[in-house]
């Protein structure tokens, strides 16, 4: 996602907020800018694409100054453009800002902001936080910032300069990363701490709600009105290490990452106020919906399984009937595609081959096609009609974790989003689903305290030779996943299956020797999954149950028990996946696997 760097001493800032920028690449953007405070005047250069351009641009138009923050941008709201890049300044060029995260309701103040007279020259939500602070102005930046603040909802990681005051750089966050390091007669802040380990050691984690000024000699935090004190860290990570923000393998930082990617994801998107969806990026309409007569979602691998997951849930909300196809295959058998099928393509990196090239088929037929990616800019998501993004920043790990629970985050948005133009879904239904989606971050994070038990149940089996996962309904998908994870990383033969396909055939494989997860959490079919356990467990089988933490039946049937917290079943794939993920990663780590890189894997799959 995107970074911030911001400096304040003797130096020329200029040039540590380029090489912080350069420390923060691996996570993702789109363009890159850099402004700083020259003998009262703000000095601005913005540059498309990789930071390379800013470089050059910085070289041909060289600026100079004591006082600047820089960023890296990956878009939300408006393309990837140079009026779009950070920073972003207010009507007299004097106050200059960048900022990380959403501000949700910044259409509102926008327009109100523009009914008072302020002009705005780019389509990102962050102007408006330029054009408040000036609002509010009256030759304290700080109590400017602390006014402006307090009519913004969402979240922020925000530094602001201003021109009049160049011995003064202020930051504030919430629900955003950003820190302060302390330097002598310096002082540096990022969103990241891997941008500054090359200048400094000393660091302050700032905590929601802070607003904090800084000066080359000294900082000081506010919070709720008062003057606070933070906790100053000695960080002796090296650079490797800060990137992975002090976790040993990229992938258990992500799955860590996942409560707030998943509410990036749907941060500007979901009203909590008037529960809707708002789908700004693409262009299906109510009429358009009441026209087509299938749905298909193409993926491939852990995205195909995103899509299975998806189908439960679109035809159960919007009753349009819903197929879900592997890319590869889908490519090579003959359809019935038309103008009236509605075509969606799933892909973290938005380059995956097959997954192109059937979006390229599907376009050739004539359907309407709609991207779900992670990468602004790819190729996927530049040649469908329609794309969504999943907030979820660059995924380092080869095997997807918070990618994955990001792509259910926009499929379930789109399916509440059809439903209520199709009338398919009651107020009443539709207020209680968004209360469920937004608690989704809260409960994500109950189930990652659960890591020390599954840490324990994975040492027991970690040296099993095969494993089977089984799960029904819209959690099949989920066993399918959980099974895949373990294959990816730990090398260990695992297979998916819908519960009740067992007696067809796997049960044959079933004895002592074979560990079976079940997905156990509450359903309307959960005493069927009750009398799989049963027939799994008559053969011999090891059970290892996820289910919920009051569930009283599942403790006479199973031999170990992950306990997961209750939210409605559509959104239970998100909660029951977190447990497999850490499954996966903590058999791979006790045998010795590469879990970042497993053998014979890449990120993106670019060819056929």
């Amino acid at each position: 996602m995107c970074g911030i760097v911001g400096y304040i001493g003797s130096k020329n800032s200029a040039e540590v907020i380029y090489n912080g920028l350069e420390k923060l690449e691996y996570r993702g953007y789109d363009s890159a800018g850099i402004a700083v405070i020259s003998k009262n005047e703000i000095l601005t250069r913005r540059s498309v694409g990789k930071l390379k351009n800013l470089k050059a641009n910085l070289e041909t138009n060289p600026i100079s100054g004591n006082n600047g923050i820089g960023h890296t941008r990956w878009a939300t709201h408006g393309k990837p453009c140079e009026e779009n890049a950070h920073p972003h300044t207010d009507c007299s060029g004097k106050i200059v800002v960048v900022h990380n995260g959403i501000i949700e309701n910044y259409v509102s103040i926008k327009k109100q902001l523009i009914s008072e007279g302020h002009i705005f020259k780019s389509e990102t939500d962050t102007e408006v936080i330029a054009h408040l602070i000036e609002k509010y102005y009256k030759k304290d930046v700080l109590e400017a910032v602390k006014s402006a603040l307090k009519e913004v909802r969402g979240a922020y990681a925000l530094a602001v300069i201003c021109a009049d005051e160049p011995e003064r750089l202020i930051v504030a966050r919430y629900d955003a990363p950003l820190v302060v390091a302390k330097g002598k007669d310096e002082n540096y802040i990022a969103s990241d701490v891997s941008a500054l380990l090359n200048y400094a050691r000393d660091f302050i984690f700032l905590e929601n709600g802070d607003i904090c000024e800084i000066k080359k000699d000294s900082i000081k935090i506010f919070n709720g009105g008062k003057e606070v004190k933070r906790e100053t860290q000695k960080i002796l990570w090296n650079a490797v290490q800060a990137e992975k923000a002090g976790y040993k393998h990229f992938m258990l930082k992500e799955i860590y990452e996942q409560p707030q990617t998943i509410l990036d994801t749907f941060r500007g998107r979901l009203s909590s106020e008037q529960n809707t969806v708002l789908l700004d990026g693409i262009n299906i309409t109510k009429d358009y919906l009441k026209e087509i007569s299938k749905i298909y979602i193409i993926a491939c691998g852990t995205s195909y399984h995103a899509g299975l997951t998806a189908k439960f849930v679109l035809e159960s909300l919007t009753v349009i009937p819903t197929e879900v196809d592997i890319a590869s295959e889908f490519r090579y058998r003959d359809h019935v595609i038309n103008e009236k099928t509605l075509v969606i393509f799933i892909s973290q990196s938005g380059e995956t081959a097959d997954t192109l090239a059937a979006l390229r088929l599907a376009k050739q037929r004539g359907s309407k096609t709609l991207a779900i990616c992670n990468v602004v800019g790819s190729s996927i998501s530049r040649e469908a009609d329609n794309v969504l993004y999943t907030h979820c920043g660059p995924e380092i790990g080869v095997a997807s974790t918070k990618a994955f629970t990001g792509q259910l985050t926009v499929l379930y948005l789109i399916a509440l989003d059809f439903a209520t133009k199709l009338d398919t879904i009651s107020k009443d239904k539709l207020e209680t689903l968004v209360k469920y989606l937004w608690d989704l971050p809260v409960k994500v994070t109950e189930c990652l305290k659960q890591a020390d038990a599954i840490k324990k149940i994975a040492k027991e089996f970690h040296a099993k030779k095969q494993f089977i996962y089984l799960a029904r309904n819209l959690n099949y998908p989920i066993a399918l996943e959980g099974a895949l994870k373990l294959k990816e990383i730990s090398y260990i033969y695992a297979e998916g299956y819908a519960a009740g396909e067992m007696k067809h055939g796997p049960i044959a494989l079933i004895d002592e020797t074979m560990p079976v997860m079940v997905i156990a959490t509450k359903s309307k079919i959960y005493e069927k999954v009750l009398s799989n356990i049963e027939e799994a467990k008559a053969r011999g089988a090891k059970i290892i149950a996820i289910v919920n933490a009051d569930d009283k039946e599942i403790a006479k049937k199973a031999d170990y028990r992950i306990e997961v917290p209750e939210t409605d079943e559509i959104f239970s794939p998100v909660i029951n996946v977190i447990p497999l993920q850490l499954f996966a990663y903590y058999v791979s780590t006790m045998r010795g696997c590469d879990v970042d890189q497993p053998r014979n894997l890449a990120k993106s799959v670019t060819v056929e």
